[in-house]
């Protein structure tokens, strides 16, 4: 059920007015404090209906009137809304420790076992551990690049079915390619298990798809406490519940198969991630005793993860070239000089790809996979000149940001060579160039994601031409959004390959 229906529902109105007496007053302020500036609310439901269906641009044009730094009321909750590069890089010189919780809502706790993963886990002790081991043992980039076999070959069986597609001169759902190809490398690297059904279909991407609906869905009981029970009535938490028994059972087993083989001898380099989150385990290594809920909160936050920001990387990179003809035969012409008349594409070829690079960087700014990052305080900050309460939530709209034209020229235009030469990059430093995070809460998985979006994006270069299909034309492709837990494109590629060179 969308947001905006939801809230415009007789029964839900009715309630919200019968509990405004009792909810009114807490929200209420109770002191004359310098907060951010408010837009224009309603009773009890605050600014909720100004969120519209495509969140992050909504948004956008609340900051554009009223400021980079707003106080909205959702409901119960305070959120300061940040469209600002300059706020966030005062976030991170001043106040990254303060600002590094993350607030909490039913889905995840419900899908990520009580919030013990590393994406959405509470800032601590434990969660700090837990960081330590995911990026020494699990996301280091030797442990990246051991893993490159699995990207060959999942990319040649792509490849394989591209070929086939050619010789049938028929079109393809490229999205659809892309999907597979991208949670059948995440599954194999973290548990060493093929995503896709016996029909070739990708039945964790398709259950990633519904995780990042449901996980941006309207909570009731998350904006109004004292309604928490209409989740139950709306079904909202009855498909959290679903979703999560699907992926338990499925973890369950591969966590049993794994405990059975106990293969010490296995080359610890070639071990999956549940191989060696137990084996880490076992040996007591970064003080942790891990449960089994917390290695599935892990295993779940690294597959789920990992597929919806490559496959969404990976689509709207796509989508652009093929809008964009020059940048297209520009980055082709590159990949082909590059790896010249070699059978493969080589690990060491992706990294002469400069162009490609500038067209993964353009890319990453105009579709950052994460468009709004929540963090949440845990103490009072003082922000741009304004009070900010403790236990606020801070909202970073970082698509925003990345299309600000007081840092970027033509902002809303997808221009590659604005990269060439320029010492700008995607890691955290660089605060109005944000895509995957800053400070200690940005994604540790950049390395492994971007490895497997560069070498898929230079296969599909070097060995295919693409057209789109006849209902479209490279001006006219519907570039439409749809909100989720990344922004993905509402409309598949459907393209056409054709072979250029002999296999």
């Amino acid at each position: 059920m969308e947001l905006l229906d939801v809230v415009s529902h007789p029964l839900f109105l009715s309630l919200i007015l019968l509990l405004s007496l009792l909810i009114w007053p807490k929200l209420v302020k109770k002191k004359n404090l310098n907060l951010p500036p408010l837009p224009p609310k309603l009773p009890i439901i605050g600014n909720i209906h100004q969120l519209g269906k495509l969140t992050h641009r909504s948004l956008r044009d609340l900051s554009r009137t009223y400021g980079s730094l707003l106080l909205l009321q959702l409901g119960y909750n305070p959120t300061v809304l940040v469209s600002s590069a300059d706020m966030i890089r005062e976030i991170a010189k001043n106040y990254d420790v303060v600002c590094s919780d993350r607030p909490k809502t039913t889905a995840l706790d419900i899908l990520f076992y009580g919030r013990k993963d590393l994406a959405f886990g509470p800032y601590g002790e434990y969660w700090r551990r837990l960081k330590k081991m995911s990026v020494v043992e699990l996301l280091s980039h030797q442990r990246v690049q051991s893993f490159h076999f699995v990207r060959e070959e999942e990319v040649e069986l792509l490849v394989n079915k591209i070929r086939c597609a050619c010789l049938e001169e028929e079109a393809i759902d490229l999205s659809e390619m892309l999907m597979s190809v991208t949670s059948n490398i995440v599954s194999r690297t973290v548990l060493s298990h093929k995503s896709e059904n016996e029909d070739g279909c990708s039945k964790f991407g398709q259950l990633g798809k519904r995780m990042s609906i449901l996980l941006t869905g309207f909570c009731i009981g998350d904006l109004f406490p004292y309604l928490r029970w209409l989740d139950v009535v709306t079904g909202y938490i009855p498909s959290l519940k679903a979703l999560r028994t699907e992926f338990d059972s499925f973890l369950d087993q591969v966590i049993e198969e794994h405990s059975a083989l106990e293969n010490h001898d296995e080359d610890n380099h070639k071990k999956d991630f549940v191989s060696i989150i137990m084996q880490l385990q076992k040996d007591g290594m970064f003080g942790m005793d891990l449960t089994r809920d917390n290695i599935k909160a892990i295993l779940l936050d690294m597959f789920v993860g990992g597929t919806e920001t490559s496959t969404t990387i990976t689509e709207w990179m796509m989508a652009e070239l093929l809008k964009h003809p020059r940048v297209m035969k520009k980055a082709q012409q590159e990949v082909r000089d590059v790896v010249g008349n070699k059978c493969k594409v080589g690990m060491d070829d992706i990294s002469k790809m400069d162009y490609l690079k500038c067209v993964l960087k353009e890319t990453l700014r105009l579709h950052p996979p994460g468009v709004l990052v929540p963090r949440k305080t845990s103490a009072c900050v003082k922000l741009g000149g304004y009070y900010i309460p403790s236990d606020t939530t801070i909202m970073v709209n970082i698509w925003a940001i990345q299309r600000d034209p007081n840092w970027w020229e033509k902002p809303e235009e997808f221009i590659p060579e604005r990269f060439e030469n320029s010492s700008i990059d995607f890691k955290g430093e660089h605060f109005h160039f944000i895509p995957f995070g800053f400070g200690r809460r940005k994604c540790p998985g950049i390395s492994f994601g971007v490895a497997s979006v560069e070498y898929l994006m230079a296969n599909l270069l070097y060995w295919f031409d693409w057209k789109l299909a006849a209902a479209e034309i490279a001006d006219n492709l519907d570039m439409t959004e749809l909100f989720g837990f990344s922004v993905t494109k509402k409309i598949p590629l459907h393209v056409i390959p054709t072979s250029p060179l002999s296999f």
